[in-house]
């Protein structure tokens, strides 16, 4: 059986959820985001490590809210850098060389589920890089930044949202973080970098439901579809046996 490592970055700053605590720490339906991202993946048995990457700023307050289910599940807790492909860098230095495929998943994307974690791992065994995505559904429009007039209608033929995980053989990502540097274009995801050193990366039928949490609504919406999906049992008190009682 092949074997996966998985990689969560939440060193970002969450700037766009506002509040006081990032968006990864959160309690979601009562469990930190991160966490909830964390149990897709450590119960499997194809999964050797799971390394969550946090800001050099949050190490301390993270292990210490953290540390005992890390230790505990074996969770590698590493050290972010001022990117998201320089915090990925960092996390593969713990992947040990036995390690086949390397899957990144957004720690605060808590909703995949085991049937589209399956179909991903499957694709990247298969053809050596898949991520999930879902096709654009929505008319997209092109934007001037300065005064919101619509400068184009772009066709949204063949066009993908990217989701994650998404997941690479382990020497392809090695590879790609290596040569980083040299792509001209800002990196937005570990895709792109792997498709920069000349590897074909295929997409993976995903799901709307396996959404990133960036906002205060995607927060609740999020909430909404857990308890959907693990509705919470009402128990009624039995009346005390009334041995005068007639049946």
């Amino acid at each position: 059986m092949p074997s996966f490592a998985v990689i969560l970055p939440a060193a970002g700053q969450s700037s766009r959820f506002g509040g006081g605590e990032k968006k990864p720490f959160l309690p979601l339906d009562g469990k930190a985001i991160w966490l909830r991202s964390a149990e897709l993946f450590w119960k499997r048995p194809e999964v050797l490590l799971v390394c969550v990457v946090v800001s050099p700023d949050d190490l301390e307050s993270f292990r210490l809210r953290f540390g005992a289910i890390c230790y505990l599940m074996g969770v590698e807790i590493v050290a972010g850098g001022a990117e998201r492909f320089a915090s990925v860098a960092n996390a593969l230095a713990f992947v040990p060389e036995e390690v086949d495929f390397v899957a990144v998943h957004d720690a605060v994307r808590p909703l995949a589920t085991p049937n589209l974690i399956d179909d991903v791992f499957a694709a990247a065994v298969q053809r050596g890089a898949a991520m999930l995505a879902v096709p654009v559904a929505d008319t997209l429009k092109r934007v001037e930044p300065d005064t919101n007039r619509i400068a184009e209608t772009v066709s949204r033929v063949g066009l993908w949202a990217a989701q994650t995980p998404q997941v690479f053989r382990r020497e392809w990502l090695l590879d790609a973080s290596r040569n980083r540097h040299d792509i001209a274009n800002p990196i937005t995801d570990d895709a792109q970098m792997v498709e920069a050193c000349g590897h074909s990366v295929f997409v993976v039928p995903g799901s709307p439901t396996n959404f990133k949490i960036t906002t205060r609504d995607d927060f609740e919406l999020a909430e909404a579809i857990l308890r959907s999906r693990h509705p919470k049992v009402e128990t009624t008190a039995r009346a005390p046996f009334d041995e005068d009682a007639k049946w």
